[in-house]
């Protein structure tokens, strides 16, 4: 018979959360030292630790490397449009949103050879894009075109900016087709870092594929959100058979 009695580290959890919730600790806030807590609640280090990876694991507390942990600011959820590729613009802007971009020149490497349809070594044009609420990002895509095919000047910072202030995609005329691959993971080191998360916070990761009309792949993009910081929405279409249209 499993026994109803919380553990220590969820009844921590428990009273922390309470304290979140009441507002007696705010957006924002460094939680004490984790010494300081553990002695407060008169358990060890590793005890702590692990209810905070609970709240961490809930999004209410957020780890800052070298700084310490903090109640994580409630951020507004931007929506991505499947099956568009991009960010709708009424919740970017009630985030009041801002963009950065990146463009260098890659070869190549890892999973692109495959996603691409192209040679490992390849020439690509990656563009990095965060977004942002403030100081905090919202999410992170990776873009990566066959060089022969990017456009002119998409590495010029100036015009990265213009392009990337609601949309994703980059490419004129808009790809044949896009398929897109949805699924829920946790961050990469790097993508912990970028996105200013934990390890314990699930990702929200888009794997996007555009092909043009002759089935060349023309462009694969890595989109990663943190699962609290945007709801992803797809329209299905019904199609009607052309016969079905003309009776």
């Amino acid at each position: 018979m499993t026994s109803s009695v919380p553990t220590r580290r969820h009844a921590i959890a428990d009273d922390l959360r309470n304290q979140i919730l009441t507002g007696q600790l705010k957006p924002g806030e460094r939680l004490p030292a984790e010494a300081q807590l553990a002695a407060q609640f008169l358990v060890s280090t590793a005890t702590l630790r692990n209810a905070l990876a609970v709240l961490q694991a809930e999004g209410l507390v957020e780890k800052m490397h070298g700084k310490g942990n903090f109640v994580r600011r409630s951020l507004r959820r931007i929506t991505y449009l499947g099956g568009k590729g991009t960010l709708d613009p009424q919740t970017v802007a009630e985030a009041a949103s801002r963009f950065t971009v990146h463009g260098t020149t890659v070869r190549a490497h890892g999973p692109l050879p495959s996603l691409l349809k192209m040679p490992a070594g390849g020439l690509l044009v990656e563009l990095s894009c965060i977004s942002h609420e403030g100081e905090s990002p919202h999410g992170l895509a990776r873009i990566y075109i066959p060089h022969d095919l990017a456009p002119v000047g998409v590495l010029d910072n100036a015009s990265l900016h213009r392009e990337a202030v609601t949309r994703f995609p980059v490419l004129s005329p808009p790809p044949a087709t896009v398929r897109e691959t949805v699924c829920a993971r946790p961050p990469t080191p790097d993508e912990a870092t970028t996105l200013q998360t934990n390890s314990a916070m699930p990702m929200l990761a888009i794997t996007r594929i555009a092909t043009d009309a002759t089935g060349r792949v023309v462009e694969a993009a890595l989109l990663v959100f943190p699962w609290d910081r945007v709801e992803a929405v797809f329209t299905t279409h019904h199609m009607i058979d052309e016969r079905q249209a003309q009776g």
